[in-house]
């Protein structure tokens, strides 16, 4: 791929936007274009239509997304569903007409049926009904996906898809109505550190099984798929294993130093029992995230520490 062409990145201020933002310009991209939400709302397809015509970007990965944990979800189904849709709609319709020549579109590991055989595989999608928690940011997301392979079955679009496992690390989403897992359970756990809780209370019974990728190191394979895959089905980004929500959970509480009682409410929802992506298709592409869950949650937490405690006026003990 010619470094010098101008490459645009949806979505750079959220967590996969500036991973691959900081990511690309690492590897000598020269020429990259970003937007801030109030400078472009890429739900108004009008306003995708000037930015493309007046852009022309060569290139085009698809990061920016309406994102939120398992509360959010079901309480906002219908803005979840319908944001991602209009973004993904708005965005590859312009990619298209303005005759991007490769986009890159992130989908979310949560696509899957809820009853899928593990590890999973690529063409799991569809297969079953979608985990109830998340089932409107999930149909959004299998819709970007089929798009691109439709544009390239259709047009001859070179517009491809990824699947990362659970994603996590520095600039996440720090607010506890819309945080994922990890940065919720930082903050929890923080929080009682600081007022001496005696214990912390997490959401259902700790033996749901996720798998937890670094964002440095999802970047970094979202961008060796860009310059190197041209393959019209997506394509599964994992580390190859799942840590329990419990295991998970001690791993955050030993990083911050929390030393109370963890308790687990089951009378609130686990969402998927089990989620292990099938990535050997990845590695083909030389694909090998190499970051423990322990080595991130410290990354992690020291950002925190350093960019969203100190801001909010608490400084450090």
């Amino acid at each position: 791929m010619n470094k010098t062409a101008k490459l645009y990145i949806a979505g750079h201020t959220g967590l996969f936007g500036n991973a691959l933002y900081e990511a690309a310009k690492k590897k000598g991209y020269k020429n990259v274009v970003v937007r801030k939400h109030d400078e472009l709302d890429l739900t108004r397809q009008e306003q995708v239509e000037l930015f493309f015509k007046s852009e022309r970007p060569d290139y085009v990965i698809m990061a920016a997304a309406l994102v939120g944990g398992i509360d959010a979800n079901r309480r906002y189904m219908a803005d979840f569903c319908m944001e991602n849709l209009l973004m993904t709609c708005n965005v590859m319709n312009a990619s298209h007409k303005y005759r991007v020549k490769k986009l890159l579109y992130l989908g979310s590991s949560c696509i899957y049926p809820r009853k899928c055989i593990q590890p999973i595989l690529e063409d799991s999608i569809l297969t079953g009904s979608c985990e109830p928690t998340n089932e409107g940011y999930a149909i959004a997301k299998i819709a970007g996906i089929r798009l691109c392979e439709y544009y390239q079955k259709q047009y001859g679009d070179c517009f491809i898809s990824c699947i990362p496992a659970n994603v996590y690390g520095p600039h996440d989403c720090f607010d506890l109505e819309k945080a994922h897992v990890i940065p919720a359970l930082i903050m929890k756990f923080h929080e009682a550190k600081m007022k001496n809780a005696p214990e912390v209370t997490i959401w259902g019974t700790g033996r749901a099984e996720r798998e937890f990728l670094f964002i440095d190191d999802a970047a970094e394979a979202c961008l060796k798929l860009f310059e190197y895959c041209n393959e019209s089905q997506p394509v599964n980004i994992g580390i190859g294993h799942t840590n329990t929500i419990q295991e998970l959970s001690e791993i955050i509480r030993d990083t911050v130093g929390y030393t109370g009682e963890i308790k687990y409410d089951d009378a609130k929802p686990d969402g998927m029992p089990k989620r292990l992506l099938d990535s050997e298709k990845a590695k083909k592409y030389c694909i090998y995230p190499k970051t423990s869950l322990e080595e991130g949650i410290r990354h992690t937490y020291n950002w925190y520490l350093a960019n969203i405690y100190e801001e909010q006026g608490n400084g450090h003990e």
